[in-house]
């Protein structure tokens, strides 16, 4: 087991990490910029080291300086948390070269699953269902239009190294596609470095299905069932629920088994997530594959009592997986909210600030992954999300009720949030009857989405 980690991320799930390291025995080293030097996460770690000034770039984003604060301080691995360079090939390679363990997947795998024009071919290889489109990379808008006339519009401009909702568009005909092409395009190599795209149908109306994977190097390779991740706006999740409303019993068994064998078949080792697009049909497509943790992990630990940071260090330390697949067993309900220091009402304007006021629930159930406290002041240069809140009960019904009440305790102040649009969407009725698919923000809340 290793010794000491570093943890190459700031925010809860920095905080995560270290507490799951704490668990563990395992000493850990806080990495942070400048705009964080007041951060929770510097103050629960063993040891703390500055990379550089605020921007990402020069910080989070800073590989040289994060592998010499590991290889300083003597950390045996670096956990990479989500964002930042958590599906980062060319810093997992880095790693290995500096025989430093990186607690994912390598460098080999995350290359392959993280262009997702590479992940179609691969799994249309392993018999996984796929949205029919491009099967090559494609790199003008010429070659995308002729693409997007034999799958069929409305289809889905995407970057291959996308993601959070960065480079994509969609085509609802031959006349806009050249411009939502180029944008798209644009977005990616300004966010990616990368101008490689593909096309593929718009599935109208989908859930947002993904599913929770392990894999460890002796080949073993299990599924934690499904989270519903359909509530979303600019495609970026807000609320997420395990298990989903729509996944019956026997469906949940056959995605299980497509995405355990999705994961084999690129030989994937450490957690990953597969994630599908699902029709009122109830079909099923592979739509990608997340190489690392998941924001809305919690969820997945609620109903199954596990722990996927210790699971994920357990594997990266070359330990098998704790259990098997017949042991995983689904029981309860469990949602998580994500809040952010934003203004829905001013089309999601990030609202960074000083907490004045914050009092946060509690009680049987409840759980809170954050990294702030009463006087924090929220830097303007990250995400804007401060907080998760998770909630476990009996059932969809009962959780709901249980989310609610945590809403309503939940007291943050000196900042805008959308602790009361999350409120909103609660007691909506389609929301309450289970009845929502990628679509719902836009179709029940129009007033947000200008």
């Amino acid at each position: 087991m290793f010794q000491k980690i570093l943890i190459a991320n700031r925010g809860e799930i920095a905080v995560r990490i270290i507490r799951a390291c704490r668990e563990m025995g395992i000493q850990t080293v806080a990495v942070y910029s400048e705009a964080d030097k007041e951060a929770l996460h510097t103050m629960l770690a063993d040891e703390a080291v500055c990379i550089g000034p605020a921007a990402s770039a020069e910080s989070y984003l800073d590989m040289e300086r994060i592998l010499s604060a590991c290889v300083t301080m003597k950390a045996d691995a670096i956990h990479p948390g989500f964002g930042f360079l958590s599906e980062n090939a060319r810093f997992a390679e880095l790693c290995e070269k500096c025989n430093i363990r990186f607690i994912g997947p390598s460098a080999e795998i995350i290359n392959k699953m993280g262009n997702k024009s590479e992940a179609r071919k691969t799994m249309i290889q392993a018999g996984v269902p796929v949205v029919p489109g491009s099967k090559e990379p494609v790199f003008t808008a010429e070659e995308g239009l002729k693409i997007a006339k034999e799958v069929g519009f409305p289809v889905m401009i995407k970057a291959s190294s996308g993601g959070g909702g960065k480079g994509m568009r969609v085509s609802r005909s031959e006349e806009d596609f050249e411009a939502n092409f180029r944008n798209a395009q644009m977005e990616s190599i300004k966010g990616f470095s990368d101008h490689t795209m593909y096309i593929e149908r718009f599935v109208e109306n989908p859930r947002h299905i993904e599913f929770q994977i392990l894999a460890d190097h002796f080949g073993n390779v299990i599924h934690l069932g499904e989270r519903d991740c359909s509530i979303q706006r600019r495609h970026q999740k807000v609320l997420e629920e395990a298990p989903s409303a729509a996944i019956s019993e026997s469906l949940r068994t056959e995605m299980g088994a497509t995405a355990v064998r999705a994961a084999k078949a690129v030989g994937y080792e450490n957690a990953g997530t597969i994630e599908f697009l699902l029709d009122k049909n109830q079909n099923y497509y592979f739509m990608e594959m997340n190489t690392r943790i998941q924001v809305e992990h919690p969820v997945t630990e609620a109903v199954t009592d596990m722990d996927l940071i210790k699971e994920q260090i357990r594997i990266a330390a070359g330990e098998p997986i704790s259990v098997k697949q017949e042991d995983v067993k689904i029981v309860g309900h469990a949602i998580e909210c994500r809040i952010n220091a934003e203004n829905p009402e001013k089309n999601f304007m990030p609202c960074p600030g000083v907490i004045t006021e914050l009092h946060l629930p509690g009680g049987r159930g409840v759980r809170v992954d954050t990294a702030v406290y009463h006087h924090y002041k929220i830097p303007a240069n990250y995400d804007s999300m401060i907080l998760k809140l998770i909630v476990h009960d009996k059932d969809r019904e009962s959780a709901i009720a249980k989310m609610r009440s945590a809403l309503g305790e939940l007291v943050i102040e000196g900042i805008e949030t959308n602790l009361d649009f999350q409120y909103q969407i609660l007691s909506e009725p389609d929301f309450e009857a289970g009845n929502v698919d990628t679509d719902y923000i836009s179709t029940h809340f129009p007033e947000y989405c200008k």
